[in-house]
């Protein structure tokens, strides 16, 4: 009998409903499990508080409030994200363009490429 690998849990912070349950479909379909959805900053950092995730899909606008407090406390935990947003790179501070960025609406097989990616990286 083998040991399976365990499951890379992904924190999904998103706002808008469908967009989370595409997002979720996905990850499952990619061997993952799904955090959340964290819907805006406060339950993202809540969320945060209470595991570390593997890595994150970050929107940038969660209900006209933008996520770059928490794209700033995954940095300083080390914690790997993909920034998921209609805005592209150009919404991103300097800080944090070397971030992978996957423009709305993007496809489920690319989210997964980068997940696995930073999944990689981390550990």
């Amino acid at each position: 009998m083998t040991a399976e690998a365990p499951e890379r849990r992904i924190l999904v912070v998103e706002d808008e409903a469908l967009v989370a349950m595409l997002v979720e479909d996905a990850l499952l379909d990619g061997g993952f499990a799904m955090i959340g959805p964290a819907r805006s900053v406060a339950q993202a950092m809540a969320s945060l508080d209470e595991e570390t995730p593997d890595a994150v899909v970050l929107d940038l606008n969660l209900g006209g409030e933008t996520s770059i407090g928490v794209a700033d406390a995954l940095m300083t935990r080390g914690i790997p994200f993909v920034v998921a947003t209609g805005y592209g790179a150009a919404g991103l501070p300097e800080s944090h363009r070397h971030v992978p960025v996957l423009p709305k609406p993007y496809d489920p097989a690319d989210l997964i490429a980068i997940l696995e990616k930073l999944c990689r990286s981390r550990g």
